[in-house]
């Protein structure tokens, strides 16, 4: 089987390959190191459950620093984490982080209305920067982060996960291989039952909103089963809890894409209800994959086969960090360049212009 980290370069997705932006002179920049020292920016749920313990198991990089507003949280990460005083910071002195050399990488874990002024600080203190899903709020915040990072010879990536995960890039292999044929349509599902009323999902001024976040993972999904770009979409959109979900923040999104080769995509995600799968209709066969957008537990079927690679949470964090710290000591592409992110960016901002006008949009 072609190795894990090449599905995605060779066979998955030619039209991002095409065009990420060369970040050259990276090495040339800096003394080389084995390891790659991380900091992470906003210690909520995904850095504390999920990122910190992965980074604790990566090869390519590790915890190196981290950056709060909150000094109960900085003192509980010192103690666990082995944090030297030095590496930890706060928002007003984030910039002080140029003058780190342990400090390589800055992973943005924030809201994301927020993504756009971190990422932009962090490469201008000469980091190469990661940057949670959704990228930003607006295509025009992603282009202005893509720029920036170009600018300052930094890398940037989004961190899509999945990318990085055995069972999807397997399954991409199987679709580009053509073994089901010419894909005719797809249909994704991601979803859950969010019970918060004040998180920062539920707050359209800090990018709120399921189509921003849980819907990245069925545009992910509808274009990595066709390995296209969509050209016009239709979409509706609606809430049972409109007192959570207010002023055209939306709980439930649905939309239907058409990609050029004439296949179509129907896609759903939600804050109100469970569901997460993958099915591909081909002109030879079927696919479905389910779970599809978990932490762990993906499996798929197709015609000619099925699809298992199991492991533990949070070994996705772990690979996708692995593998983007690998690509910035190589100097190499990542998997999910600024240029993936804008692409999604550019296509929840379509969705919700249908959604709002009612009419099909077309995507440039």
């Amino acid at each position: 089987m072609t190795s894990r980290r090449n599905f995605l370069h060779t066979a998955t997705l030619t039209s991002v390959a095409a065009t990420i932006a060369p970040n050259a002179l990276w090495s040339a920049t800096r003394p080389a190191k084995d390891k790659l020292g991380v900091a992470l920016v906003g210690l909520g749920y995904y850095s504390t459950d999920l990122l910190a313990p992965a980074l604790q198991k990566t090869k390519n990089c590790y915890l190196a620093g981290i950056v709060t507003g909150t000094p109960e949280k900085a003192e509980k990460w010192k103690k666990q984490y082995n944090i030297p005083d030095k590496n930890i910071y706060s928002y007003q002195t984030f910039d002080q982080i140029a003058n780190n050399p342990d400090i390589d990488v800055v992973y943005v874990v924030l809201p994301p209305s927020m993504h756009e002024e971190y990422v932009i600080r962090a490469a201008k203190a000469g980091k190469h920067v990661w940057v949670e899903k959704p990228m930003a709020v607006t295509a025009k915040e992603c282009q202005n982060m893509i720029d920036a990072c170009a600018k300052n010879k930094r890398s940037l990536a989004v961190g899509y996960r999945l990318h990085h995960e055995p069972n999807t890039q397997e399954y991409v292999k199987v679709l580009r291989d053509g073994k089901i044929g010419k894909i005719l349509m797809v249909s994704c599902s991601a979803g859950y039952y969010d019970a918060r009323t004040n998180h920062w999902k539920q707050k359209k001024e800090m990018g709120g909103g399921v189509m921003y976040d849980m819907g990245v993972y069925v545009l992910q999904g509808a274009r990595l089963a066709t390995g296209e770009e969509p050209i016009a979409v239709t979409a509706q959109q609606y809430t049972t809890r409109p007192d959570v979900y207010k002023n055209g923040l939306d709980e439930t999104s649905m939309a239907q894409l058409l990609f050029p080769s004439g296949a179509r995509a129907a896609v759903q995600t939600s804050y109100g209800m469970n569901m997460n799968f993958l099915d591909v209709t081909g002109s030879k066969g079927k696919m479905r994959i389910e779970p599809y957008s978990a932490y762990n537990g993906q499996k798929g079927i197709w015609s000619g086969g099925s699809i298992e690679h199991p492991y533990e949470v949070p070994s996705q964090q772990t690979l996708q960090m692995d593998d983007d710290a690998a690509a910035i000591m190589n100097n190499k592409p990542v998997l999910a360049p600024g240029e993936e992110g804008l692409r999604d960016i550019k296509i929840v901002e379509a969705i919700y212009a249908a959604a709002h006008s009612g009419r099909e949009v077309k995507i440039s």
